[in-house]
C-alpha cells in the first residue's frame, strides 16, 4: 500500500515540525464526518504506534493507521498555494464522490 507526497507537501511538513520543534511526521487519518461521509484528519505524529505505516519522500514522514490504509491507497498528498489560501490537498483514487469543499469523501465499497 502507498501514499505519495509531492515535494511542496514534504517541504511543508518538513517546515511545520521544525518549526514546532518535535515530531516524527504528520499522521493523516480518516473519521466518519463531513457531507460525503468520511474527512480527512491532520495531525502531529508524536511517536509510532505498532500498528502505524510510514511513508516517506524527501525526508518528511506520514504517518498511517494500517486501519484506514484500504480507504487512502494510491492518495496523493499535495500543498497548495492558491491566493491568499494555502492548504494540504487530498487526490484519493479511493474517493467514489467529493463534498464541494474538497475536504470529505465517499467510498464505492465499505471497508471493514
Amino acid at each position: 500500500m502507498t501514499i505519495r507526497l509531492t515535494a511542496a507537501a514534504a517541504k511543508r511538513i518538513t517546515d511545520q515540525l521544525q518549526q514546532r520543534g518535535h515530531g516524527v511526521g504528520l499522521r493523516l487519518g480518516v473519521k466518519p464526518s463531513g457531507c460525503s461521509g468520511y474527512s480527512y484528519t491532520l495531525d502531529f505524529a508524536d511517536d509510532l504506534a505498532a500498528d502505524d505505516s510510514v511513508f516517506e519522500t524527501c525526508g518528511a514522514k506520514v504517518v498511517v493507521a494500517r486501519s484506514v490504509l484500504p480507504m487512502l491507497e494510491g492518495l496523493t498528498l499535495d500543498y497548495r498555494r492558491e491566493g491568499l489560501s494555502e492548504t494540504f490537498k487530498f487526490d484519493n483514487p479511493q474517493a467514489q464522490a467529493l463534498c464541494g469543499c474538497g475536504e470529505s469523501f465517499s467510498l464505492e465499497k465499505p471497508v471493514d
